[in-house]
């Protein structure tokens, strides 16, 4: 069994969505040979908590506006850390980067199919360790400046 016509519009939608509020990594994969309760996830990562919030914001509004769809469940808003938005065709899963490295779903995956995305999510692969990569240089600069 594939992913639905309807579950892949869904993925689309909401990896363009993520990709607009500028997430990190955007990745989907088909899961519904080895799950029956959906057929997709969608991971997205961000950040900080603030991110987090805003690109699930833009995820649920953009799919109720143009697919006429709320999420069924909605868990993990109060932190911001890792919120999770099901759709029972697709769960979307958006991480503070530092959830999406300790808790590694990807490896859980893996052996799925990954599901093709539009042009601007595809190029948010690797801006995570970018940021990172920033970060600790802008981190390293400021306590030179300390010293």
């Amino acid at each position: 069994m594939t992913a639905t016509d309807r579950s892949i519009e869904l993925i689309n939608a909401a990896a363009q969505a993520a990709a607009d509020k500028l997430a990190h990594d955007i990745i989907a994969y088909d899961v519904s040979d080895v799950l029956s309760i959906t057929d997709a996830f969608l991971l997205a990562s961000a950040p900080n908590d603030r991110q987090v919030k805003s690109i699930v914001d833009e995820i649920e509004e953009r799919l109720n506006k143009e697919l006429n769809i709320k999420p069924v469940r909605r868990e993990g808003d109060r932190e911001a850390r890792w919120v999770l938005l099901d759709y029972v065709d697709i769960v979307v899963h958006v991480q503070h980067s530092e959830e999406r490295v300790f808790y590694a779903l990807e490896r859980l995956w893996k052996d799925c199919p990954e599901l093709d995305l539009p042009a601007e999510a595809k190029a948010t692969r690797g801006k995570g360790a970018e940021h990172a990569k920033f970060q600790t240089e802008e981190d390293s600069a400021d306590l030179g400046e300390l010293r």
